[in-house]
């Protein structure tokens, strides 16, 4: 599954087992924080907004 994992979340997570989350924001700045929100809207993005209006055209159905 490592083969999976991009590089800089390998990188990140190396960071942070190092010297924890503090150590992290400390080394990478705020990029950690943009990434992190970016991530997020994009998920809830896809779960509360394109799936529900996918359903409501009856492009995907709902069994």
């Amino acid at each position: 599954m490592k083969i999976l994992i991009p590089n800089i979340i390998r990188e990140w997570n190396n960071i942070r087992k190092e010297g924890g989350l503090i150590h992290l924001f400390k080394q990478k700045g705020s990029i950690v924080l943009l990434a992190f929100f970016l991530f997020y809207l994009v998920r809830d993005s896809i779960l509360y907004i394109l799936i529900p209006l996918l359903v409501a055209k009856g492009i995907i159905t709902c069994v």
